[in-house]
């Protein structure tokens, strides 16, 4: 049984050239993406001072955390270029190094000198 020319081209899907167009709907606005906020939630260290870095435009942070008391010292650039905001509402910093980061444990919190804040009396 032999097809004929018409018969093959009917049992053929249309290109997309032979198919109406059909209109997608219109999406609506979406939001800017904002933070993540496992993020957020995180503790933070205490900045206590900052240091002019050994390279123009960079900087050295003493940080501490009020938990352990350790503290961390974190070199890191003045600037550092990076994507615009994701979806995830994170940017990415490529290739560069954008700074590092040193910590060392905490020891107990120093003991007030005997009579601190307070005159002697002669």
């Amino acid at each position: 049984m032999t097809m004929s020319h018409a018969q093959a081209q009917a049992q053929q899907p249309a290109t997309p050239a032979q198919q109406p167009a059909q209109q997608q709907p219109a999406s609506p606005p979406t939001a800017p993406p904002q933070p993540s906020p496992a993020w957020g939630n995180l503790p933070k260290l205490v900045l206590e001072r900052q240091f002019a870095g050994p390279l123009q435009d960079t900087i050295v942070q003493r940080w501490r955390d009020p938990v352990d008391n350790s503290v961390c010292y974190i070199y890191l650039p003045i600037s550092v270029p990076h994507s615009p905001t994701t979806s995830s509402g994170f940017v990415q910093y490529g290739g560069n190094s954008i700074g590092s980061i040193s910590c060392l444990p905490g020891s107990a919190p120093r003991p007030s000198a005997p009579g601190a804040g307070q005159t002697r009396k002669p």
